[in-house]
């Protein structure tokens, strides 16, 4: 209802506010409540119902405001109509328009306005790439409409830059604006300043906090030496509440087509899954004598999770690849380019008090050669692969359970697990379904006196197979293992001294030792090369070992706070028995080449193999950490073989970070023998400077160099400039493979807060 008290005492008090203020409201008077309207203006009459306010004329709301030179509102019918400077504000959704004359239905939420602008607040969606604003959305046009909830704009133009020279522009004769839900303009034509750069008969942007809507992906294009000139499209189609896919194809000239399938899904609140696809039809790579060479093929995956009830829960992470010369020659990213491992596994499991069961299904690929050309054949030959598949598997652990007897605390586990396995490699092939179980309870303790822990623990371990190797052949006859383990583990008590510091190092200084020393012994465990390997569970052998561990740490406090400065780990294991039962061994007894051992004693040190024989002392392991300040570190980890008297595996890294700058250096060094690793001898570095929403010009550049070859095996620059609300990016990546050897130019533009359109996916960008 309208307060005449309220229009009486404004008529008086506003007649000293300028026009040009349009305030909100004088002071002394209350907001308004609900169902009532509050007006105001330096004159005013009234005619029955209407009210004719003249000079600063303003009308409120609860919800909304409304100002003008000149105003008349209708009490009965709740029409108002303004003239001159026309200002309306919505509180609740945030929006502002300006206009020269404007009707509004106060009842109807209806109105029109003529000569209109104005600004909408932006809905912020902070996702990894994309670039976001607090810029409003700015928007005029000739003539505006406020119809059942929703905006009709037309001869307008809508855009979220600083006016009045915005960088980007979309205009459009009709624009139909339904707010928190979706826009849409028809015959749209999006401006980069002057220039037309898209046309589209009909632009749709989703305003929801979930956006999901069916359309046309915005097309690509890009370059590419192996591929040709790339064009793509695609569509997306949200075919159920809970259920989207999309298709993209992507068109190489040199190669052919390449498809992109993408469904997703959540088909309950507990449970989702996702499936994709990729695969190129190659015409083939054209060879200097004219020869087209397709190394074609395609990649899936998929992807999902349930709950089931009652606590059980089901994960799926199933991949599936052709050939590896397919992955060598179409992947984007080059450390999957690189990979020669394709890894399958699905499990339902339940997880309660200290117990645990899994139902497990799994298939790993090893690939270890990739086909060859077949010049008779006119193609490629299968790939040299070694194939591991469980299915299905069950396994039950038991959590460590403490009980105390004899006044010490005791603790007993167990792992068992029982399934059906299959192994396939280039010499054999198991049976379809091969059982093996395998049983291992494990009983520890504690003791600690003075600073020293005493950590004993003992263990036996079952395990029955359905089959057995026979000089390099698959027998059907079962085997079995029986193995007992004692391990007993020594920690004495830290060694540490403070001092004061020097004063650009902080107050104080603390230093502290932590030695350490484990040793172990496995027995029972005979005719090693008789088992089939499957996974770690084959690689436990015979040993009597210790293992001497130390730590140096040093600390620094600043005022209240403490931080580690620097960190030295060194440890190394002797052997008591340097061929670990008969499992090591210079020579594989089938084809008398030199043996690469690998066991579950070298596992537990390092991630390089190291054993081509037997021995008695492992590498000494080196892991130095240096933290000086702060956005700066160093870490530098070495294994230096007596054997060989020189270090055969290093790597060093070092990141440096300060306000927009960064730059991260490494070298990763194998030299350990060829029957062990392969050599490397490689450098990479990255530098940067900016970021990915930061305004400017920002700009970064990684690479991989491989000193022993003398080639940039991968190198990759991008440039990019942001502004208020939009950016560019353009970026070259140079891969340098033994079988592949491309230049790629990748473009990007980007809008705020609404996404962008190129070849440069967000997953290849650098920020």
């Amino acid at each position: 209802m309208l307060s005449r008290a309220a229009v009486s005492f404004l008529f008086v008090a506003a007649g000293v506010l300028p026009v040009s203020a349009q305030p909100s409201r004088p002071a002394g008077i209350q907001a308004p409540g609900p169902d009532e309207v509050v007006v105001w203006a330096l004159s005013k009459w009234t005619e029955g119902p209407s009210y004719h306010l003249r000079g600063n004329a303003s009308l409120q709301t609860t919800e909304l405001q409304l100002w003008a030179d000149e105003l008349d509102y209708n009490e009965e019918t709740g029409e108002a109509k303004a003239r001159g400077h026309v200002h309306f504000q919505h509180f609740i959704r945030g929006e502002e328009l300006w206009a020269d004359e404007a009707e509004y239905d106060l009842k109807q939420q209806t109105g029109q306005f003529q000569k209109v602008r104005g600004t909408a607040p932006p809905r912020v969606d902070y996702r990894p790439g994309l670039l976001t604003t607090a810029n409003p959305f700015y928007f005029e046009g000739l003539r505006a409409e406020r119809v059942n909830g929703k905006y009709l704009l037309y001869d307008g133009m809508v855009t979220d830059c600083r006016l009045p020279k915005p960088w980007w522009t979309l205009r459009a004769p009709r624009f139909d604006i339904i707010p928190g839900d979706r826009a849409l303009a028809y015959r749209a034509v999006f401006r980069l300043r002057a220039f037309p750069l898209l046309y589209a008969p009909v632009f749709y942007k989703s305003l929801a906090e979930r956006p999901r809507k069916s359309g046309w992906l915005t097309p690509n294009m890009g370059n590419s030496s192996r591929r040709g000139k790339m064009v793509g499209a695609g569509y997306y189609w949200a075919y159920s509440r809970s259920h989207d896919a999309s298709y993209r194809s992507q068109w190489y000239t040199e190669r052919g087509f390449a498809h992109n399938v993408d469904l997703r899904g959540r088909p309950t609140a507990g449970s989702d899954y996702n499936v994709y696809f990729y695969g190129v039809n190659d015409r083939g790579q054209k060879l200097d004598n004219g020869e087209r060479r397709k190394q074609g093929g395609f990649l899936a995956s998929a992807s999902g999770q349930a709950q089931l009830g009652r606590g059980f829960q089901a994960r799926l992470d199933g991949n599936y690849l052709t050939s590896l010369r397919f992955r060598t020659a179409f992947s984007e990213s080059i450390d999957e380019a690189i990979a020669s491992e394709v890894h399958s596994v699905g499990y339902v499991d339940r997880h309660w008090s200290s117990f645990g069961l899994s139902l497990v299904g799994a298939r790993i690929e090893n690939i270890q050669t990739a086909g060859a050309y077949d010049g008779q054949l006119k193609g490629y030959l299968p790939d040299e692969k070694v194939s591991i598949r469980k299915l299905p598997q069950a396994e039950f652990t038991v959590r460590d359970r403490e009980f105390t007897l004899w006044r010490l605390p005791f603790w007993v586990s167990m792992e068992s697990s029982a399934g059906l396995l299959r192994r396939s490699e280039p010499r054999f092939t198991t049976r379809r379904f091969m059982s093996r179980i395998d049983f291992q309870p494990r009983l520890m303790t504690a003791i600690r006196w003075k600073g020293f822990s005493l950590l004993p623990s003992v263990s036996v371990r079952e395990t029955l197979y359905g089959s057995r190797l026979e000089a390099g052949r698959v027998a059907g006859s079962n085997i079995r293992r029986h193995a007992r383990e004692f391990t007993l583990e020594l920690t004495p008590p830290s060694l540490a001294r403070i001092s004061g510091g020097p004063r650009w190092l902080g107050d104080k200084v603390k230093h502290v030792i932590e030695p350490r020393a484990v040793f172990r012994h496995a027995a029972g465990i005979e005719d090693f090369d008789k088992y089939l390997r499957f996974d770690e569970t084959e690689l436990a052998t015979n040993t009597t070992e210790l293992e001497l561990s130390v730590a140096n740490r040093l600390f620094v406090k600043r005022g209240s706070e403490v931080n580690e400065l620097a960190s030295w780990e060194l440890w190394h294991s002797r052997y008591f028995d340097p061929a670990f039962g008969g499992a090591v061994t210079e020579l594989d007894p089938l084809t008398g080449k030199p043996r690469r051992n690998v066991i579950e004693s070298s596992t537990r040190l390092t991630a390089f193999s190291f054993l081509d024989g037997p021995r008695r002392y492992s590498p000494v392991v080196s892991a130095l950490r240096i933290a000086p300040l702060s956005g700066f570190g160093v870490e530098w980890r070495m294994d230096y073989d007596p054997a060989r008297r020189r270090p055969v595996n290093s790597w060093v890294t070092g990141d440096w970070r300060r306000s927009i700058y960064s730059i991260t250096l490494g070298h990763n060094m194998v030299r350990s023998g060829r029957q062990l690793s392969a050599s490397a001898n490689e450098f990479r570095g990255r530098v940067g400077v900016g970021g990915e929403s930061r305004r400017g010009w920002n700009g970064a550049f990684d690479s991989v160099y491989d000193f022993r070859n003398g080639v940039m095996r991968y190198s990759t620059a991008q440039l990019t400039y942001n502004t208020d609300c939009c950016g560019f990016s353009v970026q070259y990546r140079r891969i340098g493979l033994v079988d592949r050897s491309e230049n790629q130019f990748r473009f990007a533009f980007s809008v705020a807060n609404i996404g962008s359109f190129g070849t440069l996916r967000r997953q290849d960008r650098l920020f």
